[in-house]
C-alpha cells in the first residue's frame, strides 16, 4: 500500500468547495484483503488506537457507523479506512475535519482519497500517519516492505504529530480572531507560518499578529516590553506598582533585594509567558538561583516587591475591559496515598488536557522547574502529600504551563476594572493584558491593597474564551469591531472569468471597465499580474497563488481572476468565493491530461466558478455544457449570454424577470442588449467597439457581451461599461496575442495566440469575413502535449479556408520530435484536400514566420498563430518588405508606437520580476506556471 500521487487544493475544487487534499493509493496486494478478511483483530486495533473513530457514522449516518462498515459483510477497503484516520487524525489535533470520500481510480486496486484539511502541512503529515498507522496494524505477512520503522511507536508518532499541527496552526488568540472575523463575513489570508494574518481584501484589509493589530503603536510595544519603564509609568500616574529595581548582576540583585525588602520577585527585564520567573524568594540563596534563573532569558533582570494575592489577567480592548480572569499555577492536591507523580498522572486523565494548546488545558510536566518547586516545599516526585495539601509545580499561572482560569469578569471591583484601563492608556497599547495581583479582585485595591505586574502587549486570549471554569469570554469580537466597525467594508468585489477561449480577453475588457469607473482592479491572467494597469509580475499567472496576490495587495478595491483549467486541476481556486463567476465556454483542449478525457470531465471542473458565484453566474447559453451549469449554482442571479435572439429558454428567462444579455439586429447594425428584471437595456452597438473590428470578429463581440454582463452584475453603471468597452481595442499593448492586427505593411496581418481547435476555428472564420483583395496566408501549430486527434482539428479548423498553408511547431517539444506536430498537420491538410503546393513545413517558429512575411504580397492577409508572443510581435513589426527603405521606418499609429515600447524593451529593462523569483507556495518550493490554459 503507498501514495502515488498527492494534490493539496487550497480552495473551491471539482471535489469540494474548501480545501481538500486528493491522494492516489495503490492498496497493491491488500486490494484483496477487505476490512472483513483482515479480521475483528484489525478493527479492534484501529479502535484502541483512535478511539475518535467510533464517532465517525460514515455511510450509516450515526455513531458507530463506521466500524460497523468495517466489520459487515466484506467490510470495506484500506483507502476508504484511510480516509477516516486522515481525518481523525486532524481531530485528535484539534481540528474539526469531517468530509471524506473515496472512489476507485479505475484501475484494479488503485483509489482516489480525498479529505478535508485546516492546514496544508498538517493535513499532508495526516495522510502519511494514517498510512503508517494501517500498515503498522496489519499483520506481518501483509505489511508492505519498509512501511514502518522498526522502532515506530504509535503513542510517540501520535504526540509528535499533535506537537508538529500545533507549531504549524494558528494559536489559540489568532485562531479566535480568525473565527471572529469569519463570524462577521470578513475574509482572511494567512501571510506566513506564524501569527501573521491578513484580515479583509485589498485596500480595506487589516493585519494582525497574534493580537497585536496594525493599529497597535510601535511605541506602545516597546514600553510594555520595558518592565521597568512601564512600572515607572503607571507609578508616575498613582497606580498601584511594586518597587522594583533593574539588575545586570547577581551582586546587584542581592543589594536591589536587601534595598527592597524580602521577599522578591525575580524576573526578565523583557521576557513573556511566564518564563524565567521566580517569585516569593526570602532569602540571598533563592536569589541568587532567581537570578540565574532570568538570566537565561534576557542580560537584564528585574528584581521587585513580592506582592500577595491571586494572579489576575485584565484584559482591555479599545479603552474598554472585556475580560477579567484569575490564574492559579499548575498543582496537585494530595490525598494522602499518592505520590506527587500519581497525582500528576491522575490530574493528566482530566479530557480537558492535551499537548500544548491540543485542548482547554495543558498536561502538568514533572521537568526541572517542577522538581525546583518541590524541593522548596521540602517534597520529590516520590512524595505523599497529606489529604488536602496544595502542591505547586509551577511558580507562575501561565495556562501553557498546566495552570487554569476562573473568570472573574462579573465580580471585578469598578476601581480595578478602571485601573486596568488607565494602565493600558498610559502604554498606548489598543490591545492589553493587566497583570494584577489581588487576593479579592471583587474589592477596590484601593481598600485591600494589590499592584500591577506588568502590561503586556500581545495578551494571550485562551485562558478568557476557554477558562477552566466560569462563562467564556467573547473577546476577539471587540478587537474585530474596532478594526472593522459595523458598517465599514471588508470584502473587494471579485469576478473571475473561465471557459477554453476567450478568458485573456474578457477578463482584460472588465478590468479595463472597472478602471473606466473609477475602480484600482487588479488583474490576473496567462501573462501576468496587473495592479491598475501595470504589470507586476510576469508568467502564466491564473491559478490560485495569484489570486492571494492580487486580494493582499493594498491598491486594489476589485478583483478581476482569470481562471484557468490548469489551475483548477493543480490547486483549486484561490478564493473561497466570488461575487461573479463567468464560464464562457467549454471546448476540446487539454484533453487526456491530469485525468480530464472528455468535454463533459473539463465542464464539471470549470463549472467550479459558477458554483463558487454568490451574486451573479454569468453563462454561455449557446453552449449546452456551459447552459446546463445553471442547475449548480447558489447565486442569487444568473445571466445568460447569447448571440441568438430566439433563444427560446433564454426567452422564458427573460420574461420571468431573469438577467440576460443578448445580441440583436437593428438597422445600424448589430447591438448588445442588457435585460433584468423585466426591463430592456440597449448597450452599445457592436461596430463601436474596437476590439470587434467594426463588429466582424464575432468572438470578441461575445467576449465584449460577457464583460458588460460582469460588469453590470458588479453594479458597475451604465455609461462607464459602454466607455470602457468603445475604449478598448485590441492592440498588442491591451491585449497581447489576442486577435492583434498589424497593417502598416503592404499587407496585413493578424496575429493570435489560439491553440486549440475551436481558437484557431474562429480566426479562420474572422479571416474570411475580413475584405482581402489578395491570397490568404495562415502560420499554423499546435502544442506538442495535445493529442494528436486535437493537433489533427486544429488543421482541421483552417482546411481549405487559405491559400497557402505554413505548418510549424512551438519551440517547446513537449515530448515530440522536432519536426512531428507540423508533419501530423500537414498531413490531416492533405487528407483534407489541400493540394502539396499550398504546404510548407518549416518547423522553426521565427523562420515560419519570416517565410509567411517574406511571401506577402500588397492586399494579402497573413493569419499568424505564434507562440512566444513578444518575439513573434517584435518580428512583424520590425519586418521590412523588400523595396522597402531600410533606412527610415515607418510611421506608426500611436497606438502600434505604445506597443512597441514593449516589445522592443527586453523582459529586464521593464523592471518586471519574474514568477519564479517571487512566488513560494507554502512549502517554499517554487512555482511553476499556474494557469496552462
Amino acid at each position: 500500500m503507498r501514495i502515488l500521487d498527492r494534490s493539496v487544493y487550497v480552495g473551491p475544487s471539482h471535489y469540494a468547495r474548501f480545501p481538500v487534499i486528493k491522494l492516489e493509493l495503490d492498496l497493491g496486494e491488500l486490494e484483496a484483503w477487505p476490512t472483513a478478511r483482515l479480521g475483528q483483530d484489525y478493527v479492534d486495533a484501529l479502535a484502541e488506537a483512535l478511539p475518535g473513530l467510533g464517532e465517525h457514522g460514515c455511510s450509516y449516518g450515526e455513531p458507530g457507523g463506521f466500524f460497523r462498515r468495517m466489520r459487515e459483510d466484506e467490510g470495506t477497503w484500506l483507502g476508504h479506512v484511510l480516509e477516516h484516520v486522515a481525518l481523525e487524525v486532524q481531530n485528535v489535533a484539534g481540528e474539526d475535519v469531517t468530509f471524506g470520500k473515496t472512489r476507485s481510480a479505475g484501475r484494479a486496486g488503485t483509489y482516489t482519497v480525498v479529505y478535508e484539511y485546516a492546514e496544508r502541512e498538517q493535513g499532508v503529515a495526516a495522510g502519511e500517519l494514517a498510512l503508517k498507522l494501517l500498515c503498522s496494524l496489519l499483520p506481518e505477512a501483509l505489511r508492505p516492505a519498509d512501511s514502518v520503522p522498526a522502532d515506530w511507536s504509535w503513542p510517540e508518532a501520535r504526540d509528535e504529530y499533535i506537537r508538529y499541527a500545533q507549531r504549524r496552526a494558528l494559536g489559540p488568540s489568532t485562531a479566535s480572531l480568525v473565527h471572529a472575523a469569519e463570524g462577521r463575513n470578513i475574509p482572511w489570508l494567512r501571510l506566513n507560518d506564524q501569527s501573521l494574518v491578513q484580515l479583509g481584501h485589498g485596500r480595506y484589509q487589516q493585519r494582525i499578529q497574534a493580537t497585536v493589530t496594525g493599529r497597535t503603536p510601535h511605541i506602545a510595544v516597546e514600553l510594555a516590553s520595558d518592565k521597568e519603564e512601564t512600572n515607572k509609568i503607571l507609578a508616575t500616574l498613582g497606580l498601584p506598582v511594586p518597587r522594583q529595581e533593574l539588575v545586570q548582576s547577581e551582586g546587584q540583585a542581592l543589594r536591589a533585594a536587601r534595598r527592597i525588602g524580602y521577599p522578591v520577585v525575580t524576573k526578565p527585564y523583557n521576557g513573556n509567558h511566564g518564563r524565567g520567573i521566580s517569585i516569593r524568594l526570602t532569602s540571598d540563596e533563592e536569589v541568587a538561583k532567581g537570578y540565574a534563573a532570568a538570566r537565561e532569558h534576557a542580560r537584564s533582570v528585574i528584581v521587585e516587591t513580592f506582592l500577595e494575592g491571586d494572579d489576575h489577567r485584565l484584559l482591555v480592548v479599545n479603552g474598554e475591559l472585556v475580560a477579567a480572569t484569575r490564574r492559579t499555577p499548575g498543582n496537585v492536591v494530595g490525598d494522602g496515598m499518592h505520590t506527587v507523580a500519581a497525582l500528576v498522572e491522575i490530574v493528566n486523565q482530566d479530557p480537558r488536557r492535551g499537548v500544548g494548546h491540543e485542548k482547554v488545558l495543558t498536561r502538568l510536566e514533572l521537568d526541572a522547574q517542577a522538581e525546583s518547586m518541590l524541593a522548596r516545599a521540602g517534597l520529590t516526585a516520590e512524595s505523599v502529600p497529606a489529604a488536602g495539601q496544595v502542591v505547586y509545580l509551577r511558580s507562575t499561572a501561565n495556562l501553557s504551563t498546566g495552570g487554569t482560569a476562573t473568570d472573574v469578569t462579573d465580580i471585578i471591583d469598578p476601581d480595578n476594572r478602571d485601573m486596568a484601563v488607565r494602565a493600558v492608556r498610559a502604554i498606548g497599547l489598543d490591545v492589553g493584558g493587566v497583570d494584577f495581583l489581588s487576593k479579592d479582585i471583587s474589592q477596590s485595591y484601593r481598600k485591600i491593597g494589590g499592584g500591577i505586574c506588568e502590561v503586556n502587549a500581545a495578551p494571550g486570549f485562551r485562558m478568557h474564551v476557554a477558562p477552566s471554569e466560569g462563562t467564556p469570554r467573547d473577546v476577539a469580537g471587540p478587537v474585530i469591531d474596532m478594526l472593522f466597525p459595523p458598517g465599514s467594508p471588508a470584502r473587494v468585489p471579485i469576478a473571475a472569468v473561465t471557459g477554453t477561449n476567450g478568458k485573456t480577453t474578457t477578463a482584460r475588457m472588465l478590468a479595463h471597465i472597472t478602471k473606466m469607473a473609477g475602480y484600482t482592479p487588479g488583474l490576473t491572467t496567462t501573462d501576468g499580474v496587473y495592479i491598475d494597469g501595470q504589470r507586476t509580475v510576469s508568467g502564466d499567472m491564473t491559478g490560485p497563488v495569484s489570486a492571494r496576490m492580487v486580494l493582499a495587495d493594498p491598491q486594489i478595491d476589485i478583483a478581476v481572476l482569470e481562471t484557468a483549467r490548469g489551475g483548477l486541476l493543480r490547486a483549486g481556486m484561490g478564493v473561497p468565493e466570488v461575487n461573479v463567476g463567468a464560464v464562457l465556454n467549454v471546448q476540446a483542449d487539454h484533453l487526456g491530461l491530469k485525468g480530464i478525457d472528455t468535454l463533459e470531465q473539463l465542464a464539471e471542473v470549470k463549472r467550479t466558478v459558477a458554483e463558487v458565484a454568490t451574486d451573479c453566474a454569468v453563462l454561455n447559453a449557446d453552449d449546452p455544457l456551459v447552459f446546463r451549469m445553471s442547475a449548480h449554482t447558489d447565486a442569487k442571479h444568473i445571466c445568460y449570454v447569447t448571440l441568438n435572439p430566439q433563444h427560446a429558454l433564454v426567452r422564458e428567462h427573460i420574461r420571468a424577470g431573469g438577467r440576460a444579455c443578448a445580441l440583436e439586429a437593428g438597422v445600424n447594425g448589430h447591438m448588445i442588449t442588457l435585460y433584468d428584471r423585466g426591463g430592456h437595456i440597449p448597450l452599445v452597438w457592436t461596430h463601436l467597439i474596437p476590439a470587434t473590428l467594426e463588429g466582424r470578429a464575432m468572438h470578441n463581440v461575445q467576449n465584449a457581451m460577457f464583460a458588460a454582463a460582469m460588469a453590470f452584475s458588479l453594479g458597475i453603471k451604465l455609461d462607464a461599461i459602454r466607455q470602457g468597452l468603445r475604449t478598448f481595442d485590441s492592440t498588442f499593448f491591451q491585449a497581447p496575442g489576442r486577435m492583434n492586427v498589424f497593417d502598416e505593411h503592404p499587407f496585413k496581418v493578424l496575429f493570435d495566440y489560439g491553440h486549440n481547435a475551436h481558437a484557431v476555428g474562429v480566426m479562420a472564420d474572422l479571416a474570411g469575413r475580413l475584405d482581402v483583395a489578395g491570397r490568404r496566408i495562415v502560420v499554423l501549430a499546435g502544442p506538442g502535449d495535445r493529442r494528436d486527434e486535437d493537433l489533427r482539428a486544429i488543421a482541421a479548423a483552417v482546411a481549405g479556408r487559405f491559400d497557402h498553408y505554413i505548418c510549424r511547431r512551438d519551440d517547446n517539444l513537449r515530448d515530440r520530435a522536432p519536426d512531428e506536430v507540423p508533419r501530423l498537420q500537414a498531413d490531416e491538410l492533405r487528407a483534407r484536400g489541400v493540394p502539396e503546393s499550398a504546404i510548407s513545413i518549416i518547423p522553426d517558429e521565427q523562420e515560419a514566420i519570416d517565410a509567411a512575411l517574406a511571401m506577402g504580397q500588397p492586399g494579402d492577409l497573413l493569419l499568424v498563430f505564434a507562440d512566444a508572443l513578444i518575439r513573434s510581435w517584435k518580428q512583424i513589426t520590425k519586418f521590412r518588405p523588400a523595396g522597402s527603405a531600410s533606412a527610415s521606418a515607418p510611421a506608426r499609429a500611436p497606438r502600434e508606437a505604445a506597443a512597441s515600447l514593449l516589445v522592443e524593451q527586453p523582459v529586464e529593462a521593464q523592471a518586471m520580476p519574474s514568477l519564479e523569483g517571487l512566488i513560494r507556495d507554502e512549502r517554499g518550493i517554487r512555482f511553476a506556471p499556474e494557469g496552462e490554459d
